[in-house]
């Protein structure tokens, strides 16, 4: 059944470096910065939170359903999802803005400088839950405040269990809008920064935040993840890869092997094992969308990696 997915879709202009931004920022002079990097690779690709979900999603065989906001310079991304067999009939296009974009410029030592445009994003709240239809389970993740909120509130009004994933979005809400969010949501997945931060401004321990939903999801990079549901704590372990390449996208993939999970009715230690797969499988590639297992593939690496199938 299909999983709506309130987020951003964004282009990502990808730029390297190949000095040290060290070199070029002199301490006694940060108060009047005036630089140029020269980047002589660049690659742009297709992201936004709720891109990337449902990149991942699809490739599990779930029906992803995005809910987002595009620009006057969207079609690219609208043909891109065409191409995936992804429904775009929840994205609104606003004519007078542009798609949310990053500008990500990577220096040799693997510093980042980044600036983000939210263009069209920051209309998400023009989209209603209600447009979607019949729904299993709906992701709230990074997008335009107002749109956060509004999506949030709609699917508890209508019923839809959702996943609260706040991410780099999380620094917009102070402690009450969160603890509404999290009274709101069936679920709430965050990074360990986030997870802290999310303790810190509501004053509620992560014990306290999981007593109040049905699963707190804690992702913690290479040490794995946590769920915490019906009073314990399941330890998930990361999938060893080969070669790291890019983290960009991996917290999205994981979201995806959860939705996917969910749906299908798996027990908690099995969704969060699919979720640290999916997370590997795409750490392994440049990019958030480039990666493309088969679902053969994956289960055959499901199996490899924890001895038992899906």
């Amino acid at each position: 059944m299909t999983s709506l997915i309130c987020g951003s879709v964004a282009y990502d202009t990808i730029m390297s470096f190949h000095g040290r931004f060290s070199d070029a920022l002199l301490a006694d002079q940060l108060h009047k910065i005036n630089v140029s990097f020269l980047v002589p690779s660049m690659r742009r690709e297709f992201g936004g939170c709720a891109g990337n979900i449902a990149y991942n999603l699809k490739l599990l065989g779930g029906d992803p359903l995005i809910m987002a906001t595009i620009g006057q310079d969207g079609a690219p991304y609208l043909e891109h999802l065409k191409k995936l067999n992804i429904s775009s009939r929840c994205i609104r296009p606003v004519p007078d803005a542009f798609t949310a974009q990053a500008f990500i410029t990577t220096d040799a030592d693997g510093n980042q400088i980044t600036a983000f445009h939210p263009g069209a994003m920051t209309f998400s709240h023009q989209n209603l839950v209600s447009d979607a239809g019949a729904v299993k389970f709906a992701i709230v993740a990074p997008d335009g405040r107002d749109g956060m909120l509004q999506h949030a509130e709609h699917c508890a009004d209508q019923k839809i269990p959702f996943i609260f994933d706040p991410g780099q979005g999380l620094p917009m809400f102070n402690g009450a809008d969160l603890e509404h969010f999290i009274d709101l949501a069936a679920y709430v997945a965050v990074n360990d920064y986030e997870a802290e931060l999310l303790v810190e401004r509501t004053g509620l321990s992560l014990t306290d935040i999981a007593s109040r939903i049905t699963a707190l999801i804690v992702t913690r990079g290479e040490l794995g993840a946590e769920i915490y549901t019906g009073g314990q704590k399941i330890d998930i372990p990361v999938v060893k890869v080969d070669k790291v390449l890019d983290p960009t996208g991996c917290g999205d993939a994981f979201r995806a092997g959860m939705l996917y999970g969910m749906s299908a009715g798996m027990d908690w230690p099995t969704i969060g094992r699919l979720s640290s797969l999916m997370g590997s499988i795409k750490i392994a590639h440049q990019g958030p969308q480039n990666h493309n297992p088969s679902r053969a593939e994956i289960d055959d690496q499901f199996k490899s990696a924890f001895g038992y199938s899906l």
